[in-house]
């Protein structure tokens, strides 16, 4: 099968679980071409990207980022290779019908990407925004495919309230099949208008080759704790970190890693110094996935301390706690989202409300003292991960959905 993937950023060292799609297919003998909004970061760029050549794979609009320089930049573009102009370029300037995505010319660079393109079986949209993106780019003849949205978190809360809940009224229509990747996300899916019968549960894998079990050690003279995140408000990371003074105020003996980098670094390096955990807690940026592998390895706890946003901004299921329990290490989290539906209270992990410090140090400080309980619970969530997020299991299913489209209209 030949599937398109539209994505904002690639590669993007959080967006693990869109990497772990691409090469899943491919391992499965999918051709996949990967069309990016914008080039991703070069940070910490996990192994896979460059053993399976995606770069090579990955289309990316050329557009300056002055709006100024747009319109020139079209015009010799143009002019340079008029042959590759045709009717999706002329449609792409509709501004009537595709508002601000026309009148920026950002579709008409868009276009301007997809232009080699043969057609494809599946055009697989990463996010809500972006499946209004592929809607556009098909319905000017840019690309060719049945349409498929997975859904992730912020697109099913924040981005709605932003720009209304109306704002996926056509790609519910004009949609193929659309992805949640738990219960509480197929829900809010429906509440915000899609047909129940084109949503499809669809959870996120982990490669379980790459991630093995680590025995725990005991007993502890110093608990390891980790977060794997991007430093956004929804991460809660604030929370994590007040949970751990209160550990040292006790006299627990702690080290705190966090792994990732985002908006609010400057604010958690305050909050650091504020609460005098200098030398307790280290801030590493993004780290690769193998460099990943090895923190987990040396860590006790994997600490995901998620809230919802003032902006109304959630999360799915953060594929970092699929990490750790399929490494065998107990997590701690809270009752947020999709997360029950991975860390089960009492038995992978425990789950604690939002914002709730005095109950994570309670956890946290059960799961210290007792090395069984730790042992236990990584067995147990491994098994979990084994059986429900196994990558290859969810890449063949994967395929089954898209064969499953037959006999819809690709436009």
């Amino acid at each position: 099968m030949r599937v398109a993937f539209l994505v904002t950023d690639f590669p993007a060292a959080s967006e693990t679980f869109i990497l772990d799609q691409i090469t899943g297919l491919i391992d499965c003998g999918c051709e996949v071409e990967i069309f990016a909004s914008q080039r991703g970061t070069p940070t910490a760029v996990h192994p896979e990207v460059a053993s399976y050549g995606l770069l090579s794979l990955r289309h990316v609009p050329k557009m300056p980022e002055s709006f100024i320089a747009r319109p020139y930049q079209a015009i010799r573009a143009a002019a340079s290779d008029a042959r590759q102009l045709g009717w999706p370029h002329l449609r792409s300037l509709n501004c009537l019908r595709y508002g601000r995505r026309a009148g920026s010319l950002r579709l008409f660079f868009d276009t301007a990407a997809c232009s080699c393109s043969r057609p494809f079986d599946v055009i697989h949209c990463h996010f809500g925004p972006n499946g209004l993106r592929g809607l556009a780019l098909r319905e000017i003849g840019a690309l060719h495919g049945k349409l498929v949205t997975s859904f992730y978190g912020y697109d099913v809360a924040e981005f709605p309230r932003q720009r209304g809940r109306d704002v996926y009224t056509q790609l519910f229509a004009k949609g193929q099949r659309f992805l949640a990747i738990s219960q509480v996300m197929q829900q809010k899916l429906i509440e915000l208008g899609c047909p129940s019968e084109k949503i499809l549960l669809h959870r996120l894998g982990v490669n379980l080759e790459m991630f093995t079990l680590f025995p725990p050690t005991a007993p502890l003279d110093s608990v390891r704790i980790l977060t794997i995140s991007r430093m956004t408000p929804k991460k809660g990371i604030e929370y994590g970190l007040r949970a751990v003074a209160a550990l040292v105020q006790e006299g627990v003996s702690v080290e705190y890693t966090v792994i990732g980098d985002g908006p609010l670094r400057p604010g958690i390096e305050r909050l650091v110094d504020d609460l005098g955990l200098a030398n307790v807690v280290r801030l590493t940026g993004w780290k690769s996935r193998p460099e990943i592998v090895a923190s987990l390895s040396q860590s006790d706890i994997l600490l995901a301390p998620s809230v919802t946003a003032e902006s109304g901004d959630q999360e799915g299921t953060p594929v970092a706690i699929m990490e750790a329990l399929a490494c065998g290490v107990p997590v701690v989290s809270t009752i947020h989202a999709g997360i029950p539906e991975v860390v089960h209270d009492g038995v992978s992990g425990y789950l604690v409300p939002e914002r709730d410090v005095s109950g994570l140090v309670d956890v946290i400080r059960r799961l210290v003292r007792d090395p069984g309980l730790r042992a236990v619970m990584g067995q147990l969530g491994r098994a979990y991960i084994q059986e429900r997020h196994d990558i290859g299991k969810l890449s063949s299913r994967l395929i089954e959905i898209y064969r499953g489209i037959e006999g819809e209209p690709s436009r």
